[in-house]
């Protein structure tokens, strides 16, 4: 009989990696329906396209490969993949920049290397920082919530619109009349506004604040339900949000009127996301709790280096593909204790 030679994760429990694959989608339900309930069917649709490209990308290269199509189909991999960058794309990003991220993630990204298990990188976070580079304009032109394009008529635009809009068929000039800065984008980009300023005059801060919080709050019940269901450990969640509460709160304390205060930079972009479902990713981050520690600590520092002084606004993807390059690295220097042995083996020569 034939054996398939597979990569890590090997789990010896009674889940399988399909199983932790569809635990993390379900996971993520609550953030898809607060962004679909603030921001329109936008946020849905991508997801469904790049699940559907993810699927078709995954089938050409395994059957390319020669490998068993049923077998990698069913590990949800790709799916997992295509839903989180999905749910990182702009909501009325146009059909091509989900098909360019899509064949980035699964072809190079993921099976230029070997397939899962051996990617060094997360492979979303690597399409979506080479669509951040390469289309900038259609990357940062982010919907609107409900209540600032519609008041009080909470009246969104309608699913065919949206459609349209993303496959060509819509005129843009109704697009633009729906799309704004981000909260990091307009507290990036101020001018010479203090922080109080921007909060009393900024539409987005001002009055729209509240629809980030409560994306952000989505996806923290999605990761602590993960947490709970032990998917991944606090190690690296708590690591990235603490450093990041502490150093925005350092500069927050020396110049209010010149930095955003730590909860700000918590829940008013992608943190909770990058944090919960992104960074915890257990093929490319640490792997000992003491490594998945330090690796979320320097996500959480470069998130608020590349914030506070970088080109980009949200800066999860940067920070955790920096990270990822670190991960070897940080594991060997962080390995435990063997049972049997007086000290645990650190660096490339090892102790006794």
């Amino acid at each position: 009989m034939a054996l398939i030679r597979t990569s890590s994760p090997h789990l010896h429990k009674a889940s399988s990696t399909a199983d932790v694959m569809r635990l993390v989608a379900l996971a993520t339900l609550p953030g898809l329906a607060a962004m679909t309930f603030f921001f329109g069917w936008g946020t849905i649709i991508n997801v469904m396209w790049a699940c559907l490209l993810a699927v078709g990308f995954e089938a050409c290269i395994v059957k390319i490969r020669k490998r068993p199509l049923g077998f990698y189909l069913k590990d949800y991999s790709a799916i997992v993949t295509a839903l989180l960058l999905g749910l990182a794309l702009p909501p009325f990003a146009p059909w091509w920049i989900t098909l360019v991220g899509v064949f980035v993630a699964i072809v190079i990204a993921k099976h230029l290397y070997g397939g899962l298990g051996q990617n060094p990188f997360n492979p979303a976070m690597v399409a979506y920082a080479l669509l951040l580079v390469s289309f900038p304009v259609q990357m940062t032109s982010w919907a609107e919530p409900f209540v600032l394009t519609h008041g009080d008529s909470w009246q969104v635009l309608e699913f065919t619109q949206t459609l349209g809009a993303i496959f060509g068929s819509v005129d843009p000039a109704l697009i633009d009349m729906y799309t704004g800065a981000t909260p990091l984008d307009a507290m990036r980009h101020r001018g010479g506004l203090t922080t109080e300023e921007v909060w009393r005059t900024v539409p987005v801060l001002a009055e729209g604040i509240g629809a980030w919080h409560a994306v952000s709050a989505a996806y923290l019940m999605g990761g602590v339900f993960l947490i709970y269901r032990k998917v991944f450990t606090l190690h690296t969640p708590a690591a990235v949000l603490g450093s990041l509460a502490v150093i925005s709160s350092i500069f927050y304390m020396l110049d209010p009127y010149a930095f955003a205060d730590p909860f700000f930079h918590l829940t008013a972009g992608a943190t909770m996301l990058g944090a919960f479902f992104i960074a915890t990713d257990p093929v490319t981050s640490a792997t000992s709790n003491r490594g998945k520690i330090i690796f979320g600590i320097g996500i959480g520092i470069l998130i608020y280096v590349i914030r506070g002084w970088g080109g980009y606004p949200d800066a999860i993807a940067f920070a955790v593909l920096l990270m990822n390059l670190c991960a070897p690295f940080i594991d060997q220097y962080t390995q435990p204790r063997s049972y049997g042995h007086a000290k645990a083996k650190r660096g490339m020569k090892g102790g006794a």
